[in-house]
């Protein structure tokens, strides 16, 4: 039986992967600190990311789709945390039922936030 998903992306620094999850996001690091990896967790998720040094950022495709159950809420949290909000995915209620925002980490790996609209 599946119980839970943990996402890997790539990272090419882990002090600047770790530094915007935990300041930027809100986030916190969860199981040990080891040499090239390292585990990220807020409220029901865990995110994964391995050392990735030669990666260039404009040719990652690296995307994480992450439900949430107040969107408004979220928005507005990382607006007040001065985080930049993907310029081409403000908070919108999209044609498929959802309302959805997405941003960009420091390796240009896309997270997008989601709440289905009733």
């Amino acid at each position: 039986m599946l119980t839970a998903i943990h996402p890997k992306l790539p990272m090419r620094d882990k002090a600047i992967t770790r530094d915007y999850y935990i300041h930027q996001l809100g986030f916190e690091q969860s199981g040990g600190d080891y040499d090239g990896y390292l585990m990220l967790r807020k409220d029901n998720i865990e995110i994964h990311f391995f050392e990735h040094k030669e990666l260039v950022p404009e040719d990652n495709y690296g995307q994480v789709y992450i439900r949430t159950n107040d969107i408004d809420a979220l928005y507005q949290s990382l607006l007040d945390n001065k985080v930049v909000i993907h310029p081409n995915a403000p908070l919108h209620t999209k044609p498929w039922g959802q309302r959805e925002f997405a941003l960009l980490d420091p390796d240009n790996n896309l997270l997008t936030f989601g709440q289905g609209v009733e």
